[in-house]
């Protein structure tokens, strides 16, 4: 088993570089691959995306040539969603199931949206719903040119969120899941991550965090740590089948 190709989709807003400073942290086994949304960081220049088939065709069309067993996604929020609906992208067009999928602050994907849509609100309303969101930086909204960068960014996602409709699939996930939660996370609770057993053939598990919605950027290396132990766990177990045989 070689070096375990990590791809890591970010949240509502972000962009690909907050996934960057792990890699200090990360073992040397695997390899981080930041996958950077339409409409952001490298990416400013490109049209924002804002339903869900065509976003995961388009990280699709971006990872595709860089997929080589054994590999493993990360999600957070938003990112989870998304990296749900890759996953069957992937299955669909014939490519190995992930060895490992990581979902971090995302409820399942079967439960509807919140009854508060706001990604059509005046301005001023979404972002008192956005600062609602433990580690949400009121800072951006006080700066008329960043607010101007982030909130189309954020109004898109937000859209892709809530329009998102689940269709059960055919087939279920192959793949074990992680589920990782901050334990003053508001947005979402055990129960409500408990369900992505529902979704997997395979086993789910969820890990709590220190910190609220953000707290893969609260603590970070903690949550690399996890993910180093749960992907260094699969390497061994693949040597002791190995010997076995």
């Amino acid at each position: 088993m070689g070096k375990v190709k990590l791809f890591c989709i970010p949240f509502a807003g972000g962009s690909a570089v907050i996934y960057s400073k792990w890699k200090k942290w990360m073992a040397h086994s695997i390899e981080v691959n930041e996958v950077e949304l339409a409409g952001r960081g490298r990416r400013m220049n490109e049209p924002l995306i804002e339903n869900m088939e065509e976003m995961v065709e388009d990280i699709y069309d971006s990872i595709k040539n860089y997929i080589t067993e054994p590999y493993s996604i990360f999600g957070h929020s938003m990112g989870g969603l998304l990296t749900y609906e890759l996953c069957h992208k992937l299955q669909k067009e014939g490519y190995p199931a992930p060895v490992h999928v990581f979902v971090s602050g995302r409820k399942a994907p079967q439960l509807k949206a919140r009854k508060k849509l706001i990604h059509s609100l005046p301005d001023q309303e979404f972002i008192t719903e956005i600062l609602k969101y433990d580690g949400m930086d009121k800072n951006i909204f006080e700066n008329k040119e960043l607010a101007n960068i982030f909130l189309p960014i954020l109004k898109a996602d937000f859209k892709l969120i809530e329009t998102y409709k689940f269709n059960p699939p055919f087939n279920l996930l192959k793949s074990n899941i992680s589920v990782f939660h901050g334990m003053d996370d508001k947005t979402v609770d055990v129960e409500e991550l408990s369900l992505w057993s529902e979704v997997t053939k395979k086993e789910s598990k969820i890990y709590t965090f220190p910190g609220g919605h953000f707290f893969i950027n609260e603590y970070p290396e903690q949550v690399v740590n996890k993910i180093n132990e749960t992907l260094s766990g699969l390497k061994e177990e693949v040597k002791q089948k190995a010997t076995m045989m």
